[in-house]
């Protein structure tokens, strides 16, 4: 094994807490009626192709994609479409959403179901794109980009690595985790499939050292594949995003946000459960309709990983996993570092649905706010040279066009300067309203 990489510049190390890192990964029965979101990506939102009271079968396209961004979306279930209305999601807007009652579990005819593993690759590099493309594959690793926008490389842009993330660095979550000791195989042809679109022959994967099981089972199979290499890194928080990964992997420093993206540095990024979508989309036909949920919490009973379909509400992944602890204090969707707290527990399950962690009542609340002492662990804990105390300073005297020459928007909000500031700075809900407002400044100024 190489020596541990790992990002040269901030960084925090929270408790881990991979409470459901050893059960395997579980079917999620299914609910009476999910609620199908149009917008579970980045860009635009799908538009319904249903109409309330028409029939549809599991994989079924029930939403197809508008303009460049956006991702088709498929019937998770088989059943009668209700009704089309707005449904809360994590963010705690309304959006519109198919709602769809359950009959029965009726698959579309085209999709292989059987559990052998499809090794043959017989599709060329243009049908692997379509079919990621028809299949509504996008990141799942939180960010939901459409992952057939990703393989379409820019005019003057060289493309030189394919980088495979398998980090999972978010305290408790450990879906990906689970996803590698089961999938590594189906993982593999994955990677075959996208070198294949994409026309390279390297990769590079790297997963964290707390996960020495999946990275000897990795390294195994790597043995026959002499362009792809295995790498452990650090385990260190944010060691997961992009620009961290990246420079850990290559040395390479992609450049600023928000324009800065990792084509420009010869590499592009997919997370081990995209790769693994890739595989059952193009292999199996199947298109992206459930993902595995890591549903956890320190006070939940049967803490554990859920094969779920897309528009389960998360009250039954609570239910399943022994139901709602009596001192829970706030239900996170996501990690604890980057997730968000959610307002009810109807929320449905979407693509970007990584994990549901349950946060005890003595631990949901942030401490007193202090005044700043000034000890500047909030700038050496930040991952990309920011100034948060700076940042937030300055978005609370409203001076945007200040912020906005301090790289505000670079900003990943990852959260290590809350996580490590000793006054309980609320620093990262100023820096959130400050990017939308420069954002929002941005746009009057390009009008003009």
């Amino acid at each position: 094994m190489i020596k541990i990489k790992t990002f040269p510049q901030g960084g925090v190390h929270p408790h881990e807490h991979k409470i459901s890192k050893d059960k395997k990964i579980e079917f999620l029965s299914l609910p009476e009626t999910v609620s199908i979101p149009l917008s579970q990506h980045i860009g635009a939102p799908a538009e319904s192709l249903v109409q309330p009271n028409d029939k549809v079968k599991v994989g079924q396209l029930i939403a197809k994609a508008t303009g460049f961004v956006s991702a088709n979306i498929h019937s998770s279930v088989s059943g009668t479409v209700q009704k089309i209305e707005p449904v809360m999601d994590v963010s705690g807007y309304k959006k519109p959403a198919i709602i769809i009652k359950v009959e029965g579990d009726d698959w579309q005819d085209s999709i292989d179901k059987t559990i052998a593993i499809k090794r043959e690759i017989t599709a060329t590099s243009e049908e692997i794109k379509q079919k990621i493309q028809e299949s509504g594959i996008v990141g799942l690793g939180g960010a939901t980009f459409p992952s057939h926008i990703k393989l379409s490389i820019p005019a003057g842009k060289k493309l030189e690595y394919l980088i495979i993330n398998g980090v999972e660095c978010e305290p408790f979550l450990t879906s990906d985790h689970r996803l590698m000791l089961e999938k590594a195989e189906e993982i593999f042809i994955g990677i075959q499939l996208l070198l294949k679109a994409l026309g390279i022959k390297k990769t590079l994967i790297g997963i964290e050292n707390n996960k020495k099981d999946a990275i000897a089972i990795f390294e195994k199979l790597s043995q026959h594949y002499s362009d792809i290499k295995i790498f452990a890194l650090k385990t260190q928080y944010p060691q997961g995003g992009e620009r961290q990964l990246v420079k850990a992997l290559t040395t390479r420093e992609i450049p600023p946000a928000p324009k800065g993206l990792p084509i420009d540095v010869g590499c592009i990024v997919q997370n081990v459960g995209t790769v693994y979508a890739i595989y059952e989309a193009v292999q199996k036909n199947k298109p992206l309709f459930e993902r595995v949920v890591c549903v956890t919490g320190k006070t939940l009973l049967h803490p554990s990983n859920y094969l779920v379909r897309i528009g389960t509400p998360i009250r039954k992944l609570l239910e399943t996993a022994g139901g709602l602890p009596d001192n829970a204090g706030k239900v996170i969707c996501g990690g604890p570092m980057m997730g968000k707290a959610l307002p009810h527990l109807d929320i449905p399950v979407t693509k970007g649905t990584s994990g549901v962690v349950v946060i005890p009542e003595n631990e949901a609340k942030r401490p007193e706010v202090l005044n700043c002492v000034h000890c500047s662990k909030c700038v050496s804990s930040c991952p990309l040279g920011l100034e948060p105390y700076l940042l937030m300073a300055l978005i609370e005297r409203k001076y945007f066009d200040k912020a906005e020459d301090e790289r505000i928007l670079s900003c990943c909000e990852c959260a290590c300067c809350v996580f490590i500031c000793p006054s309980n700075r609320p620093l990262l809900d100023h820096i959130r309203i400050g990017k939308q407002k420069v954002l929002e400044n941005i746009k009057s100024r390009d009008k003009k």
